[in-house]
């Protein structure tokens, strides 16, 4: 298992894998995997500072998704539930401020796992939400902002991402993060800018209530 240090007041790079996929239908969200990988003063990735959790979902996988992540039902029968992790996953992100590519989709899907459970809130009651996607399309507007495309751009080593992974897509994401901020200092600024605002949009559409604009 690799280390589940709390993140505390650092950046925390989110990933998540589910059980559908993106179109989602009416079927419920399903988390099949999660990742964190934290970044200290906006440096580098911390050693050993990581979260990584195959969850079972306990129905059958959507063969769109599985040909996404590769993630079988007979593979994470042998892992734990969500609810049996979901503590553990909180306390770690507690005060974080968190990464995330794809903010509004993977929070979504995080938040229905907590609301299942009750009792537990939402992510954003836990900890600020940034969404990467939002600072690439400012950045580099009108050009493909996928993970790929910006590991290619930022010449970060993405080879080995034949299929998603939460925990490999959140390394990923945390050079890019470190590439995109290189020379900013703090990690979250104000959110009084237009792409703030545009990003605030994308989240509130997924019902998550705060973001730290990632500049």
């Amino acid at each position: 298992r690799d280390g589940t240090e709390q993140a505390d007041a650092d950046a925390a790079v989110v990933e998540a894998e589910a059980g559908i996929g993106r179109g989602g239908g009416a079927r419920p969200a399903q988390i099949v995997e999660c990742g964190v990988v934290v970044v200290v003063d906006a440096e580098a990735p911390a050693p050993g500072r990581r979260f990584q959790r195959y969850l079972n979902p306990e129905r059958e996988i959507d063969q769109g998704a599985l040909e996404v992540h590769g993630l079988s039902l007979e593979f994470l029968r042998e892992h734990p539930r969500f609810a049996e992790v979901a503590d553990e996953f909180l306390a770690f992100i507690a005060g974080a401020e968190l990464v995330i590519h794809n903010a509004p989709f993977d929070v979504a899907f995080l938040d229905h796992e907590l609301a299942r459970l009750g009792g537990r809130g939402r992510i954003a009651d836990h900890a600020s939400v940034g969404i990467a996607l939002a600072l690439a399309r400012e950045r580099f507007p009108g050009q493909k902002n996928s993970l790929d495309a910006l590991c290619k751009r930022f010449g970060v080593d993405a080879s080995q991402r034949e299929l998603h992974g939460a925990l490999l897509d959140a390394s990923l994401l945390a050079d890019v993060y470190l590439a995109m901020t290189a020379g900013q200092g703090d990690l979250a600024l104000a959110v009084d800018t237009v792409p703030a605002r545009a990003a605030q949009q994308l989240l509130q559409a997924a019902g998550v209530g705060r973001l730290v604009e990632l500049t």
